[in-house]
């Protein structure tokens, strides 16, 4: 979850190491694919832009509507404050799909999925970035969509914590709290580890608790969790936990839920992961940037993010406009803004020269 009600400008250091015992030798994917299914916006005339493929205005299914000459108009995509990501992986022949986040309403994922003509079936896992609603919920509709799920459901163990937001000058605000026992009964195979952990043979990595070395990122000071009875501070959201993936002739993709670990040092964990040698390519999802309390921040961010020197830039969700604004004018062709529907492809740059025309 993302606010930016009232809350106080920064101040001191945000700590928390996590000990990486051995580097991971993460082997490289053919190609990804990643379909924006739930964030904040929508736009149906964003244009194509580099890796981005957006929707064409008026494609997909049609819905009746009374007041229309023709009785009927477009099944628009819906916006709304959440995330989800389907992400397809491809090595040789072999291809892998899942579902990074649900977002936030119970239909709002699987409405776009049947809009955008994918099939709920296809699905092989779900990984959770952290237990805030705005992610989660959607697995409700996707239960019902599918009957049983009989898939894996990745996750850190303090994604099922109670959960509450503390604003200044406000009533407490208990967040909804992701079940359990519900999705064990629903036929999910709930893997929960601090550490990091794969899927597909070792392709896909999730980082588990990230460390927090800058100490400048905050995580999310409003928030408290109910432990030992009471209502305690929770700030570091250690349940947040990143994608990352190994794009051949490219280098890591990093996939964020919210950010709520600071995007520096979520990239950095990344890097170090994986023994520091392969090159950040890209990042792509919420960069928690949003509010009085993180955005003076915002130049900092930037210059350590693109001292990593990605090629792809991608802040959605709760990164908000202040912090978009800011990335569009330092990284410039590399910043690509995230709209409901877009598919980014990510392909050997070999393939690349084969498939798009050179200007002539």
């Amino acid at each position: 979850m993302c606010t930016d009600h009232g809350q106080p400008p920064l101040s001191g250091t945000v700590l928390h190491e996590v000990e990486i015992a051995e580097t991971i030798a993460l082997p490289a994917v053919d190609s990804v694919e990643l379909v924006s299914l739930v964030d904040n916006v929508t736009d149906a005339l964003m244009p194509d832009q580099g890796a981005a493929r957006r929707v064409v205005l008026g494609s997909g299914p049609a819905r009746a509507v009374a007041t229309m000459v023709e009785g009927t108009a477009p099944d628009a995509l819906i916006a709304e404050h959440g995330f989800s990501m389907l992400v397809t992986v491809r090595t040789g022949p072999v291809s892998h799909r899942f579902l990074f986040d649900t977002g936030t309403s119970p239909d709002g994922m699987t409405g776009n999925m049947r809009r955008l003509g994918i099939d709920p079936g296809t699905i092989e896992a779900v990984v959770l970035s952290h237990g805030h609603f705005d992610h989660t919920a959607g697995l409700d509709g996707l239960i019902r969509t599918l009957g049983q799920a009989n898939m894996p459901l990745v996750l850190h163990p303090h994604a099922w914590r109670r959960r509450r937001m503390v604003l200044p000058g406000r009533e407490p605000r208990e967040m909804p709290t992701p079940s359990r026992r519900a999705l064990a009964e629903a036929g999910f195979e709930l893997l929960e580890t601090p550490r990091p952990s794969f899927l597909f043979g070792g392709s896909v990595l999730i980082t588990g608790e990230v460390g927090r070395v800058t100490g400048y990122e905050a995580g999310f000071p409003p928030q408290q969790a109910w432990l030992d009875g009471q209502w305690l501070p929770d700030p570091l959201v250690l349940d947040d936990q990143a994608l990352v993936i190994n794009v051949k002739d490219k280098g890591l993709l990093v996939l964020t839920g919210c950010g709520h670990a600071g995007i520096v040092n979520i990239c950095r964990h990344a890097r170090a992961l994986t023994g520091g040698e392969i090159p950040l390519h890209g990042a792509v999802g919420g960069f928690h940037l949003s509010g009085p309390l993180v955005e003076p921040l915002i130049p900092r961010v930037i210059d350590d993010l693109a001292a990593l020197d990605p090629q792809l830039i991608v802040p959605a969700h709760c990164t908000r406009w202040r912090a978009q604004h800011a990335m569009a004018r330092r990284f410039g062709e590399t910043f690509i803004p995230n709209s409901v529907g877009t598919r980014f492809a990510l392909l050997p740059a070999r393939v690349l020269r084969l498939t798009v025309p050179a200007v002539r």
